[in-house]
């Protein structure tokens, strides 16, 4: 396996901006490392939400997060402001793979890489379900990789 390395923004074509929260820094002065999969998952959302139709309240479909990592490159500290760029690596029938990089304000290499998947299932059963529509000409919008 080859050693993780850090991501540019040319590499992705949807950002959002993520402002870090005084609460967020931990004991040795920088951003705990579970927050960070707090702001994947909130700009993966807000992107499905916006772009894909999602209605997490209502909707007959949600995605569960089934796995997710993260490497990590260089401290993030409040009051940074962030801008997180979206991408998707893999798409599936029912499963979706995000890498989200974590970018300093004018920096252009990322701070931080996150994986995530997401299985769309249907609410009541939370069986896999299809991802059609609206949700996968979103999710395609952003596949970056060759499945």
């Amino acid at each position: 396996m080859s050693k993780p390395v850090p991501l540019s923004r040319n590499e992705f074509s949807v950002f959002f901006p993520v402002q870090t929260r005084w609460a967020d820094n931990d004991i040795y002065g920088h951003v705990n490392n579970v927050t960070y999969y707090a702001y994947f998952d909130s700009v993966i959302n807000r992107y499905l939400i916006a772009e894909g139709g999602l209605d997490i309240h209502h909707g007959n479909v949600v995605g569960f997060i089934v796995e997710s990592k993260c490497n990590f490159f260089a401290p993030i500290a409040f009051p940074d402001e962030l801008f997180a760029g979206v991408r998707v690596k893999h798409l599936g029938n029912s499963a979706v793979t995000y890498e989200v990089g974590l970018f300093k304000a004018e920096q252009q290499e990322s701070c931080a890489v996150g994986n995530m998947t997401h299985v769309f299932v249907e609410r009541q059963s939370s069986r896999p379900v299809k991802i059609d529509g609206l949700l996968r000409n979103a999710l395609s919008a952003l596949l970056t990789y060759t499945n």
